[in-house]
């Protein structure tokens, strides 16, 4: 069987940026955060989620793709926030922000009452179109990480990888990390086959993910 490359996703012509921008464009609102499958708003609207371990960058990154600082918010206390979050993105896209995972804090009872809940969302949500797993650039794919993608492919759920913090680490090293990823990923059915590297600090990359999301249907 031949491995997927998984190459870094090419940046977008003009007309593609130029879709991504718009669509980010629009105002991104809060809606609500869930607790339970009956919270979830009315699936009226093509989605996305972020997933990623605590302190990978999510919020940031949501936050420079919408271009409004302060829309997601990261928990104080890793694994003690056990909420879906939903945030519109124009009139036609929802952004859904996952609760960092790596769950040392928080009591078994509330990780297995999330873990339900997540894999209740992953399987049973139609409008959900990708999923976006967030790796930290500094430290490739962990075991947790590899324990989220097993219950992507589980839920038949597209995932693609972004790796985070990619200013924060020279080339040779980012290149082994690179390596690493790529095997990881070359063990789940579900990944789709390009990474995309960011930065929020520095907007690397984001144009190049508004433009993946605005490709969806």
């Amino acid at each position: 069987m031949t491995t997927l490359p998984f190459p870094l996703a090419e940046e977008p012509d003009d007309f593609a940026k130029e879709r991504g921008r718009k669509l980010f464009a629009g105002p991104s609102e809060f809606v609500k955060g869930v607790v339970a499958m009956t919270g979830l708003p009315t699936p009226d609207r093509l989605e996305v989620c972020f997933a990623g371990r605590s302190n990978v960058g999510k919020s940031s990154l949501i936050n420079a793709l919408t271009g409004t600082k302060g829309l997601a918010r990261a928990s104080n206390t890793p694994g003690r926030t056990q909420e879906i979050n939903f945030f519109t993105q124009g009139p036609d896209l929802y952004l859904v922000d996952l609760p960092g995972y790596g769950y040392a804090n928080a009591p078994v009872n509330v990780v297995e009452k999330w873990q339900k809940l997540l894999k209740q969302y992953l399987s049973g949500r139609q409008t959900l179109r990708r999923a976006f797993v967030l790796i930290d650039a500094r430290h490739g794919v962990k075991p947790v990480d590899a324990e989220i993608m097993k219950l992507l492919d589980t839920s038949a759920v597209t995932f693609q990888c972004v790796l985070t913090k990619a200013d924060k680490v020279k080339a040779n090293e980012r290149e082994k990390v690179l390596e690493q990823t790529r095997a990881a990923l070359s063990k789940h059915p579900a990944a789709f086959p390009e990474i995309v590297l960011t930065s929020s600090e520095k907007g690397d990359g984001i144009p190049t993910l508004r433009s993946i999301i605005a490709h969806l249907e």
